[in-house]
């Protein structure tokens, strides 16, 4: 058994809503791929405001079938940030392409638009622009970099349901763009992705390959696979994207709470949005440039609120990367990497929890000094 924390980092808003959703499905025994999925793909494609959705079984699998459907393979090589959850630069590596690391910016921890123009190649075919924590890559520079160069822009907004830039959804910007309904991201089908697209080539080719490549009933075309996601899936799914905003709001409410408690703390900097952003806060990741931020990390699970580093490693030193000959890069994301600390954000948190968890940590940088 695992510690019992009096503060969780995440939980899922489910309610009766989703319940009753799925029991709705349960009971049509339409178990499997149907018209709530379909019903799921329009809502969301019409909240991201593109044409199309295809979903999928995760946000892994959607990456990988947005790469695969662009032709990206092998000889190609796509720009990934160091600094992102390990899917991102491993379906690069599922379609045999090879990801280029870049560094990210110490201040958002997003993609350097420096170093993408530092890291391109001739072999460069697509750029993946990570919203990391919720908060928006500068998709407008690398929209630019794209069109100049005929390069293909996908999004991983994994992170950032909601999430806007230069007033436009997240998702709206790429030739595509991927989202993770996790069990702890801001809308959840407890797993499952989906692609968003305005190109209808790239929707008709990812429902080939996520219904292994079958063109009519047992008549398959393609190499594809079973990525499908199921109706219990879409049910949540649709539960939950009617009150996205509203659950958006309040992580955006816990965040300003926190950040005006520890405004003055000297030795933790709170997370920033551009002028030209909406954060919408999957994560709260501090920095503690000046104290140990493993030791505040153990404080505060000592003293019941679970905190999580995201992310202990850079991506070219993972063992994975570096068994493949990655070599050394990335001062940035290497800092990152050694003081950053999540705290909780969740729209559970009542303003009481979020005055404890700020205070918990004030005094948790104060021991650890």
């Amino acid at each position: 058994m695992g510690m019992a924390y009096r503060i969780r980092l995440f939980e899922p808003a489910i309610g009766d809503e989703e319940i009753e959703s799925v029991v709705k499905v349960l009971k049509s025994k339409w178990l499997a791929h149907g018209p709530v999925v379909d019903e799921f793909e329009e809502r969301f494609a019409e909240y991201i405001g593109v044409d199309y959705a295809v979903a999928v079984c995760n946000g892994t699998a959607a990456l990988t079938l947005t790469l695969k459907a662009f032709d990206i393979g092998p000889g190609d090589e796509v720009i990934v940030p160091d600094y992102t959850f390990v899917a991102t630069a491993t379906s690069v590596l599922m379609v045999g392409a090879r990801p280029v690391f870049v560094d990210v910016d110490t201040k958002t921890f997003n993609i350097s638009i420096n170093d993408v123009l530092e890291k391109l190649s001739p072999r460069t075919r697509a750029i993946i622009a990570v919203h990391l924590f919720g908060h928006p890559a500068d998709v407008k520079a690398l929209r630019e970099i794209a069109q100049d160069r005929g390069l293909i822009l996908i999004e991983d907004a994994a992170q950032a349901h909601g999430a806007e830039a230069y007033g436009k959804k997240v998702g709206s910007f790429g030739h595509a763009a991927i989202f993770s309904f996790y069990a702890t991201k801001n809308i959840t089908t407890g797993e499952g992705g989906i692609v968003v697209t305005n190109d209808k080539k790239i929707v008709d080719r990812i429902k080939l390959l996520r219904n292994h490549g079958q063109v009519a009933k047992y008549i398959h075309e393609t190499l594809g696979g079973n990525f499908r996601m199921t109706s219990i899936q879409a049910a949540i799914g649709l539960a939950q994207l009617r009150k996205i905003d509203k659950l958006n709001e309040a992580r955006r409410s816990n965040a300003a709470l926190l950040s005006s408690i520890l405004s003055n703390t000297r030795d933790v900097e709170t997370p920033v949005e551009e002028s030209w952003a909406k954060h919408v806060y999957h994560v709260y990741a501090v920095k503690l440039p000046s104290v140990s931020r493993d030791c505040v990390y153990e404080c505060m699970l000592r003293n019941g609120i679970e905190v999580a580093i995201h992310y202990p490693l850079p991506l070219h030193r993972q063992p994975l990367f570096k068994k493949l000959g990655f070599a050394e890069c990335c001062p940035n994301a290497s800092r990152l990497s050694q003081i950053e600390l999540s705290l909780p954000i969740h729209p559970a948190l009542s303003a009481g929890d979020i005055v404890t968890v700020a205070t918990t940590l004030i005094r948790c940088v104060e021991t650890c000094k």
